[in-house]
């Protein structure tokens, strides 16, 4: 695999991938089971012969638990929120939530609008009122945007919707489904800042996993009185392409390691100079915007220091040789991405021109 699939470089700006982290990263990704629940690896989890491309055989033993526990939860819940990365809208959101959502009322939460570029916001609203989700919001529930409409869309779905045996019930419950690391345990906090002005009730990272089961209510609201119920993140049982894959793993829905963090880098950086954003030549200083991982990386490096020893044979022993950490690079590289650092940017950005 030569490129990443499905894109044509800008004119000028040549583009190669790591031909085996690309294939490793593929044979991962079309597994029918994978790293499901909480982004992290099931404990089942066997590898069939070594680290080097052996095909992984794994359980779908905790996505189908993890599905089942919210199942089991839906009779006693009013609404369904989703919460997805507004830097993805239209990847990587789980098919199976669709069905467990049922007749229920679901709102759409697009969340961390604050790192997502949403000049074309309205296209994206279209496209997903064609897919059939006419309730979407966008969100950043660091600065607490909108966190205010949430409840009023809520109740208006509900009123239009039967609530069966509940329709006597004053107490209102919704539970926040999505897949690992978009911001639902935020949500909730962000929530009872808003309507309570109380603190943390659901625990938060910066990482997939600090979500681990179907907790129990959390009170968000007095009037009307609401609770929700936090879950953990479900990723779809088969991710569709190996460049979605990326973009969920730039996102931060798998552990970064599970992925390689130097061939996340590659694809960032693919996808920065493809659509002309070159931040990352300012952040770091750099003479000029390159297409060459492997030139930014040890740039960065330098630029910050972080340098590690290497033995290398020679004719009269073995010489200890200063090396730039690549690994450090590009782990700082991700991470500047992920704090907004290099600009808004928006991964699914070749798929609005369709609508």
């Amino acid at each position: 695999m030569s490129e990443f699939i499905g894109h044509n470089l800008a004119p000028g700006i040549r583009r190669r991938t790591t031909g085996l982290g690309c294939w490793l990263l593929w044979s991962w990704l079309l597994q029918p089971c994978e790293i499901i629940v909480c982004g992290r690896k099931a404990p089942e989890r066997e590898w069939a012969g070594g680290s080097c491309g052996a095909e992984p055989q794994c359980s779908c033993a905790l996505r189908v638990l993890g599905l089942r526990k919210m199942q089991s939860s839906l009779k006693s819940v009013d609404c369904v929120i989703e919460v997805h990365d507004a830097r993805i809208p239209f990847s990587g959101r789980n098919p199976l939530f669709q069905e467990l959502l049922g007749l229920k009322p679901h709102l759409l939460v697009l969340n961390k609008m604050d790192l997502a570029d949403l000049t074309e916001q309205q296209k994206i609203v279209q496209r997903l009122e064609e897919k059939g989700l006419n309730n979407v919001l966008f969100t950043n529930c660091v600065k607490d945007e909108n966190i205010k409409q949430i409840v009023p869309k809520v109740m208006e779905l509900i009123k239009c919707s039967y609530r069966y045996h509940r329709a006597e019930n004053p107490e209102y419950c919704i539970m926040v489904v999505g897949v690992p690391n978009v911001g639902k345990s935020s949500l909730i906090n962000s929530l009872r800042r808003q309507h309570l002005r109380s603190g943390k009730a659901a625990r938060v990272g910066g990482e997939p996993g600090i979500t681990r089961a179907v907790t129990s209510r959390i009170q968000v609201c007095e009037r009307p009185l609401m609770f929700l119920l936090d879950t953990p993140g479900v990723l779809a049982p088969r991710i569709e392409s190996v460049e979605t894959g990326l973009k969920l793993a730039l996102c931060g829905t798998v552990l970064d390691h599970l992925v390689g963090e130097e061939t996340m880098a590659d694809y960032l950086l693919y996808t920065l100079n493809r659509h002309g954003l070159f931040g990352y030549v300012q952040h770091y200083a750099l003479a000029n915007a390159c297409d060459q991982i492997e030139w930014v990386l040890k740039n960065v490096a330098i630029k910050l220091g972080k340098t590690r020893k290497v033995k290398v044979l020679t004719g009269t022993g073995n010489v200890n040789v200063i090396q730039p950490d690549y690994a450090m690079a590009a782990r700082d590289f991700l991470r500047t991405f992920r704090r907004g650092l290099l600009g808004q940017v928006m991964l699914d950005r070749d798929i609005i021109p369709a609508c």
